[in-house]
């Protein structure tokens, strides 16, 4: 007997059960009529929500005795299912004294369709054990959960025993059996069925295309999708988006024009793939154009197109668009939202908070998540990771540590990458301790991690301690990476480790065969440059073939710069302004050079090119918590509300460290000014400001700690370190390149920064 499900009902060549209704205006169902069994005898029942009507029709058959016939338990329970209630349907199942093919089934394909997966496997078991034999339909449910499961062995094992008993395959029988080998990574199998198939439809040649579009076969990919009869919208969705994922992003925007020219129209899935790509290739117009073909089509409220609009417009920088998209999001009301709306509502908010750090909008970053939790949205680990990485660029102990009791109260264990956000979060807010706590207390170890620690120990001047714990990551079988490399590397250059870091840049090419990039070369040049090898490092650079990459030239001008080597600096400098001649970076340097070699004219002739140029050059700011809140100073800025006392306790300062030995180092003072004006600029440095702040606030004994966006300048490292030794405080300050702990008149750079 061959039977078939079309929406509500079903039809049997013997069937004695026909139900009929029809849906109302109020999306109720109106029972017309019920035949044979004279539940209603023709006459309307009245307006039964969907949710209610199989407990009605259950209640009924049972009080008249009609339950008995299996083709009356057969459709209260295909209501059941089709209700979502899928536990009354499986007890009436288990209560039928008879089952036949069609009551396993309805049960089989409900688990299947909301991802019961190892219930549908059981119940076939089970099936199998009471020798019913199963339909077409199915061995498709179970097939297609084999495909969830990647249960390779009982995909095989069906299609065996499919082979043995003579069972007819049509094409989407087919096509669930291709797929289990597709999803099991079996592609020999794949491969070999696809080619016995009789009967191929496009999905089939779409299965095989996302296949070899997995395994990175590009070339096997696109020659299907150019051999493919008829290529619906799923085809062209298909290729365009394993392109991007293969690293084709080019290609594949090629491919999307082509579908705009010969193509099937845009569905829901090609707006969302070309946001991606838009996303990837950081190509604004592009996401303008599909945002545009959204509006018009009138699917901007499709929660993924929002999702995927609001990142397709924070990755490329566009904050203002992508909140704006955000603002759109439905007013929540947790009694009618649904699965796929809460999901999509989720992502949305993240995509939010990763966008903001991603764009430096720290300060909003932590808003959002703030409301996130307010609005009991729940927060996945994209957000938690997102967040504490906007704490650790922001550099504040305090709120670092309640977004961490937060995620601890709400139940998320650390994993690999919190464990690492946790610890570069600590590392960058200025507490070392806590960063080492966290990575003593986990347990798998891996290569992350151990990166993670040891550019944390790197970032406070423990360079030491960072190559001794690389060799020990090493000695416990992890095998470094690329980042790895740079971070040791880093480490190795602001502690003065010469010989360590060129052993270490050999063993990362010979022994590990990874390739240098441009952080590892920027890394080399600034070691030796650091080091006084100014001649060495024309070398490398010409060694190794890396004139084009401007880092290198930055980092070459800084270390000029460092060991006053005027003329070789002016040298790197024009090289540097080929390469970006819109790059403030590279003025400022030379314009300091000029500054402190008293090349007043060429000094001031940098930064009228720089005005002429359009480039501002970034104001230094320091900035300190107090009491929940963020104080934040500039050079002779006088805008804070207690101005007055931080300069009249600044100077009166200045005076008493005069007295053990500190003067101003005049020969910072980058304008052409009389040595007692320059005493003036150089004594309101913006760090000195917070940290004058930071000692009238707090009480002796708490260490004050100070966040500031430049390298911190030669007079002012003096300057905290004889306050560190007048007051016996301990001062920490993050400048733009690492921690510097300042305790007893020392800090831990050791002067070498």
């Amino acid at each position: 007997m061959r039977w078939t499900c079309l929406n509500t009902k079903y039809i049997s060549s013997s069937s004695v059960l026909k139900p009929t209704y029809v849906t109302n205006t109020n999306n109720h169902f109106k029972f017309q009529r019920f035949q044979h069994y004279g539940w209603y005898q023709s006459r309307a029942v009245g307006d039964l929500p969907n949710e209610s009507l199989p407990d009605t029709l259950h209640a009924k058959s049972v009080k008249n005795g009609s339950l008995d016939n299996l083709d009356v338990r057969n459709y209260v329970t295909s209501l059941y299912v089709k209700s979502n209630k899928l536990d009354y349907a499986h007890k009436l199942f288990g209560e039928s004294p008879d089952r036949d093919v069609r009551s396993w089934t309805i049960l089989i394909s409900g688990f299947a369709r909301i991802g019961y997966c190892r219930m549908v496997l059981e119940l076939f078991k089970q099936m199998r054990i009471e020798r019913v034999c199963p339909n077409q339909f199915t061995l498709s449910s179970v097939l297609k959960s084999c495909s969830s499961l990647s249960d390779f062995r009982m995909g095989k094992g069906i299609h065996g025993w499919i082979l043995s008993n003579g069972i007819d395959l049509d094409v989407v029988l087919d096509n669930s059996i291709l797929d289990v080998y597709v999803k099991c990574g079996a592609f020999d199998y794949a491969e070999k069925f696809f080619e016995t198939m009789k009967e191929r439809d496009t999905v089939t040649w779409n299965v095989m295309m996302g296949a070899y579009m997995y395994i990175g076969d590009m070339e096997k990919a696109l020659d299907l999708f150019r051999r493919l009869p008829f290529k619906d919208v799923t085809s062209w969705n298909t290729i365009i988006y394993g392109l991007m994922r293969n690293g084709h992003e080019t290609y594949a925007l090629e491919l999307l024009s082509e579908m705009v020219e010969i193509g099937p129209p845009f569905d829901k899935v090609t707006f969302s793939v070309a946001l991606v790509l838009a996303s990837s290739l950081y190509v604004l117009e592009l996401g303008r154009q599909i945002h545009g073909r959204v509006l018009r089509f009138g699917i901007q409220n499709d929660g993924f197109l929002r999702t995927s609009l609001i990142d397709m417009y924070s990755k490329c920088g566009k904050m203002e668009k992508a909140s704006l998209i955000f603002k759109t999001l439905p007013l929540r009301t947790n009694s009618k939202f649904t699965c796929h709306e809460t999901k999509t509502e989720v992502v949305s908010w993240s995509s939010m908070v990763s966008g903001y750090v991603r764009n430096g909008e720290y300060e909003y970053a932590l808003l959002t998540f703030c409301s996130m939790v307010r609005e009991q949205i729940m927060v996945d680990r994209f957000s938690l990771t997102s967040i504490v990485s906007a704490c650790a660029n922001v550099g504040i102990l305090l709120l670092g540590q309640h977004i961490h009791a937060h995620i601890q109260k709400i139940g998320y264990k650390t994993d690999v990458h919190l464990g690492s956000s946790y610890i570069d979060m600590y590392a960058k807010c200025g507490s070392l301790n806590d960063a080492w706590v966290i990575f003593k207390q986990t347990v798998d170890l891996n290569v992350v991690l151990w990166t993670s620690m040891i550019s944390a120990l790197a970032l406070h001047g423990q360079g030491k301690e960072a190559v001794r714990l690389f060799e020990f990551m090493i000695q416990e079988g992890n095998k470094p990476n690329e980042v790895s490399f740079v971070v040791v590397l880093n480490a190795c250059s602001h502690a003065g480790l010469l010989e360590e870091g060129c052993k270490y840049f050999s063993l990362m090419k010979e022994v590990y065969g990874i390739k240098p990039g441009t952080e590892h070369f920027t890394c080399m040049v600034d070691l030796y440059g650091r080091a006084g090898r100014l001649d060495e490092i024309k070398e490398f650079i010409h060694k190794n073939g890396i004139s084009q990459l401007s880092s290198v030239w930055k980092s070459f001008l800084s270390s000029c710069r460092l060991h006053k080597n005027f003329e070789l600096g002016k040298w790197v400098s024009e090289r540097l302004l080929q390469l970006e001649p819109f790059d403030e970076g590279s003025y400022v340097l030379l314009s300091n050079m000029c500054a402190a070699n008293h090349r007043w004219e060429e000094a001031a002739g940098m930064r009228r090119l720089m005005q002429k140029r359009g480039i501002n050059k970034v104001a230094g700011q320091s900035w300190i918590q107090q009491k929940n809140q963020v104080h934040s100073f500039v050079m002779g800025d006088r805008s804070h509300p207690h101005s007055r006392e931080i300069y009249s306790y600044l100077d009166e300062l200045i005076g008493r460290l005069k007295e053990i030995g500190y003067s101003l180092d005049v020969e910072m003072v980058m304008q052409d000014v009389e040595e007692e004006q320059g005493e003036v600029l150089l004594g309101y440095h913006s760090e000195k400001l917070a940290i004058a702040y930071g000692i009238m606030s707090t009480t002796s004994g708490i260490p004050i700690r100070i966040m500031k966006n430049l390298r911190v300048c030669t007079d002012c490292h003096n300057f905290i370190k004889y306050t560190s030794q007048l007051l016996d405080r301990e001062i920490i300050v993050r400048d733009l390149h690492r921690f510097h702990h300042f305790k007893h008149g020392l800090c831990s750079c050791g002067d070498y920064w």
